[in-house]
């Protein structure tokens, strides 16, 4: 009897210290492997990044993996003869935003201004700018005027410019938009009229106003990619693309 309350009572033990225990532990956090174990759109805490092995670990430049680039196809890549799998990186980076919380991002750019657009981003998180979304077109089925009401922000799709047939830079993911509601593209028109991306961005074309997220001339965001070789959008005549950052060639 007094053998089988012995044994009865190391079993509860036993059993408390599994539950318990770190390794069983429900609530523990699992420290990825890999950056792509972090699902772009998610936050992750300073103690993560700590425990995954630093910031510079968390900016990466890579060749595109079979998940994500089965994602793109019939999407934001289509066959085409000027540009493959073999030109394009996958782009992971971590960014801030408005609500002080640290989000995952990843964007597809042209291999050539890869390592630049890393590092530009790294700069960007040192200084706490604000992104609100940084996912692949894809997530939105690559509609350019969907993802830019959702204020995202991306480089590659295989798409003309809008309004003609001429191939975008986005087309050989040399142009980056960035936070695309608040930093819309306009083109006004002979007739009086006004083409406006996103077409819920109307009121953010007047850059005279003080609003969330606006690129302008004394801008983190403009100053870093105009001194890597990029051209603003927001400089142009013909029309105005506040979102729009591309390799000067």
């Amino acid at each position: 009897m007094k053998k089988g309350m012995i044994g009865m009572l190391t079993a509860i033990l036993l059993s408390g210290l599994s539950t318990s225990g770190c390794a069983t532990n429900s609530n523990a956090t699992t420290i990825p492997t890999s950056l792509s174990e972090w699902k772009a759109g998610n936050t992750v805490t300073e103690a993560e990044i700590k425990a995954y092995g630093g910031l510079d670990k968390c900016f990466a430049a890579e060749p595109i993996p079979d998940g994500v680039w089965q994602r793109m196809q019939g999407k934001t890549y289509k066959e085409n003869p000027h540009i493959g799998r073999n030109d394009l990186r996958h782009i992971r980076a971590l960014h801030w935003d408005y609500d002080k919380k640290i989000h995952v991002g990843e964007m597809i750019v042209n291999k050539q201004i890869a390592d630049v657009v890393v590092r530009i981003f790294r700069q960007l998180y040192d200084a706490k700018y604000p992104i609100q979304r940084m996912l692949l077109p894809d997530v939105y089925d690559a509609d350019d005027e969907k993802q830019m009401r959702d204020n995202n922000s991306s480089c590659f799709c295989y798409r003309a410019i809008a309004g003609s047939t001429k191939l975008s830079k986005h087309a050989r993911g040399l142009a980056i938009d960035i936070n695309t509601l608040y930093n819309p593209y306009y083109k006004d028109r002979k007739d009086g009229t006004r083409f406006i991306q996103p077409a819920t961005a109307a009121k953010y074309c007047d850059r005279t106003g003080n609003f969330p997220y606006k690129i302008d001339k004394q801008d983190l965001c403009l100053r870093l990619f105009t001194e890597a070789g990029f051209e603003w959008g927001g400089t142009w005549t013909s029309c105005k693309d506040f979102q729009h950052f591309e390799l000067i060639e």
